[in-house]
């Protein structure tokens, strides 16, 4: 079992920046294929990154691609998501999510942080 918890959203300018955290504890985090998605209101849930479990490979949405960064620190099982250029509709509930296998969906979610980009 894992335990995610996410931390580091909070009010921004647009054009600012914000790191997100996504801590694990329960069980190590080197094995696990993490996501970041987000959920706005009114709105589907979308993906917004992901690195893999390994070699630690990085994708992202087209909407993020180039002001948001993906990484992991495995000896502090946290994996980041660093958010530059914020835009107003970067606003939503951003939530990591963890699976053991390589492709597909994730078993481990955390309970989100708020990000909010005032124009």
């Amino acid at each position: 079992q894992v335990q995610l918890v996410e931390s580091g959203g909070g009010l921004v300018q647009a054009g600012g920046s914000l790191r997100l955290s996504c801590a694990a504890s329960g069980r190590t985090f080197v094995g696990y294929r993490v996501g970041w998605f987000r959920q706005a209101p009114g709105k589907e849930r979308e993906f917004v990154a992901a690195i893999r479990r390994s070699e630690g490979s990085q994708y992202y949405a087209d909407s993020v691609k180039g002001r948001f960064t993906i990484s992991r620190d495995n000896a502090k099982n946290t994996v980041y998501l660093q958010m530059n250029s914020l835009k107003p509709e970067d606003t939503a509930v951003y939530c990591c999510a963890a699976d053991q296998s390589v492709v597909g969906g994730y078993k481990y979610w955390g309970q989100g942080t708020q990000v909010t980009v005032s124009s």
